[in-house]
């Protein structure tokens, strides 16, 4: 099966590409074909995250396992795009260049047969520019939370004071 999935960057602005792949394609390629699809050199750290029908990020797919503490991580090369995306899990988030985030939405727009001849991942369609630098992100406070009652009340925390 052959996946068109639609790659939108996280801007005001719309900025989007549209790839076919196999399904049976790993992450780490998705990775590839994206990166290309939008001009970078591919040689930045980037990740996939899985998340929900309102994008709120859940669990990351990493392109290497850059942990200290030998935990195991997910990586792109290990994981299959049909196993983390169907049509009741459409979604994904990815995060390319983590010094700069840029950051964009992955979405399944259909699945097709393989057509004959073809070669894959194949580049449908390519709308918009890609700016010189990532859109910033404007991420706003909680403004019922109360910084100064957080600081002030030590002994509702749950540690021992004298640990060391």
């Amino acid at each position: 099966m052959i996946y068109k999935i639609r790659i939108i960057l996280d801007a005001e602005e719309d900025i989007f590409r549209d790839i076919e792949i196999a399904a049976d394609n790993s992450l780490e390629e998705l990775h590839n074909a994206v990166s290309q699809a939008f001009g970078f050199l591919g040689n930045e750290m980037a990740s996939f995250y899985t998340c929900d029908d309102q994008w709120n990020q859940d669990e990351e797919i990493a392109l290497f396992d850059m942990s200290e503490n030998g935990g195991k991580v997910r990586l792109m090369n290990e994981t299959f795009i049909e196993d983390i995306m169907s049509e009741t899990n459409p979604k994904l988030i990815y995060v390319y260049d983590f010094l700069n985030m840029w950051t964009f939405f992955v979405e399944l727009a259909d699945i097709v047969e393989k057509e004959n001849g073809r070669s894959y991942p194949n580049l449908l369609f390519s709308f918009g520019e890609l700016p010189e630098s990532p859109p910033e992100k404007k991420f706003e406070a909680d403004p019922s939370f109360d910084f100064d009652d957080t600081f002030e009340n030590y002994d509702d925390l749950d540690f021992d004071e004298n640990w060391n």
